[in-house]
């Protein structure tokens, strides 16, 4: 298969060719997890620290600027939160390695990206592979489905992990997500009709390992932010797409009955949570209860990074059960501990306080604001990179909603980094390369900035 990228033509395959080492990145996630495996660097964080060590090098060697003023800042926002609360860890083993996780996921890698990225072919470069990789892990996820070796679930093991295994359960649903609003922002685009055909088959294909996932979160992150994506692109498309997708939904849920019972429960469940939470609802809503206490009683500087599972029983009520039982995808059935409140913005008040939730939320929404800045001058100078700008803002829109379900950590994470350093790239750069013709990366000069492009 070709892909529908811009890279058989010579003369535009020197500005991806930095994109590759992130596409490596991406593409080990690929590569299955130990069973019974946690915590710990895998294959892709190795790589990303490589990436970010190149990138230091070279930067070190051409002896210059690397970003402008407003990309140092809010790629740093971050920072000064980081290691006020790593000075309050209870150990200086954990606040070294939960500095240094905070610091690859928000700032070192996102900078790297950055910097690495040179034009909108690079950014689709790695949206594609988004899609790829989501693709691969949603066919394993499919077939563990299919033949009853996925996870557990109500006693089947049915759970569409892909190759993350029942440590990370909620890998494959953040891989295939991502693959399907990356799919989504390229059909919506303004590129070829073929480009865009074969986006769309992707994004349908990756709609089903997405709902054998049984990810609430991750379900409710997606459907917000498609019908985000849908109302950006425009107000007569979003109508078009939404009563195409309402019409298709009547057809193959009420007319062709398609949908497990189980697939319908689980859907089912998200209206009740309130009225009858099952039991990892109820843990759920206990570790949210004990994270806001914590901050409470430290409020500006939280209980350190890495506190969390320490000061957990001292402030979680009886509700709480002892763990999750996890089982399945060749791994054996054991307690996993629940070591966070599986909610980000309450994991970074209760740990860094609100001076680091200010500092890392705070660049979240200045991106946010400067991503839609960037889609707005696309659209006005005639939409040409509408579908960069609709991938990167669908993919801090997701991430903004799924932050309310679900928090860092697993082999996963490193595809959040990357995935923050796309976003900076499109919100600090990209947005500011309109006009009506695409603008191509030549080698950088003297004076000339990475991330920066010149029209040919």
């Amino acid at each position: 298969m070709v892909l529908p990228l811009p890279l058989r033509h010579p003369a535009r395959l020197s500005p991806v060719l930095p994109v590759l080492p992130v596409v490596a990145v991406v593409a080990l996630l690929a590569l299955p997890v130990a069973p019974g495996e946690e915590g710990g660097a895998g294959p892709a964080d190795a790589v990303s620290a490589l990436v970010v060590v190149f990138c230091g090098v070279r930067l070190l060697r051409a002896r210059r600027r690397p970003l402008t003023r407003t990309a140092a800042v809010l790629l740093g926002l971050p920072v000064p939160g980081l290691a006020l609360a790593a000075l309050h860890a209870l150990s200086p083993g954990a606040g070294l390695t939960g500095l240094g996780r905070y610091l690859q996921v928000f700032v070192l890698v996102p900078a790297a990206v950055v910097l690495l990225v040179r034009d909108r072919a690079g950014l689709r470069l790695l949206a594609w592979s988004f899609v790829a990789l989501g693709a691969w892990q949603g066919a394993v996820g499919t077939h563990q489905y299919a033949t009853g070796t996925g996870a557990s679930y109500q006693g089947q093991d049915i759970r569409a992990v892909g190759t993350f295994g029942v440590s990370d359960v909620m890998g494959m649903a953040t891989v295939v997500s991502f693959g399907l609003v990356c799919a989504v922002g390229l059909a919506l685009g303004r590129t070829s009709a073929r480009e865009r055909t074969l986006a769309v088959c992707c994004a349908l294909a990756l709609s089903v390992p997405l709902a054998l996932s049984f990810s609430r979160g991750a379900w409710i992150a997606t459907v917000v932010t498609l019908t985000v994506q849908l109302v950006l692109s425009g107000p007569r498309r979003a109508l078009k797409v939404g009563a195409a997708a309402v019409a298709a939904c009547v057809v193959l849920v009420g007319g062709l009955g398609v949908g497990t019972a189980m697939l319908q429960e689980r859907v089912d469940s998200i209206t009740r949570v309130t009225d009858a939470p099952d039991q990892s609802v109820t843990d759920r809503y206990t570790m949210w209860a004990a994270a806001g206490a914590m901050w409470r009683d430290r409020p500006l500087t939280g209980v350190g990074l890495k506190g969390f599972p320490e000061y957990r029983d001292g402030y979680a009520s009886l509700a709480l059960s002892s763990g999750s039982d996890t089982e399945g995808a060749g791994a054996a059935f054991r307690r996993q501990p629940l070591l966070s409140p599986h909610n980000m913005y309450l994991l970074v008040l209760s740990e860094q306080g609100l001076i680091g939730l200010l500092c890392l939320a705070g660049g979240w929404i200045a991106l946010l604001v400067c991503a839609l800045r960037g889609l707005c001058r696309t659209r006005a100078s005639g939409g040409r990179g509408l579908d960069c700008a609709l991938v990167a803002c669908g993919l801090l829109v997701w991430q903004l909603v799924d932050f309310a379900y679900a928090d860092i950590g697993g082999p996963s994470t490193v595809l959040t980094a990357v995935c923050f350093g796309l976003i900076a790239w499109w919100a600090l750069i990209g947005g500011d390369q309109v006009g009506s013709a695409e603008r191509t990366a030549v080698p950088a000069g003297r004076g000339s900035r990475p991330g920066e492009a010149v029209l040919r």
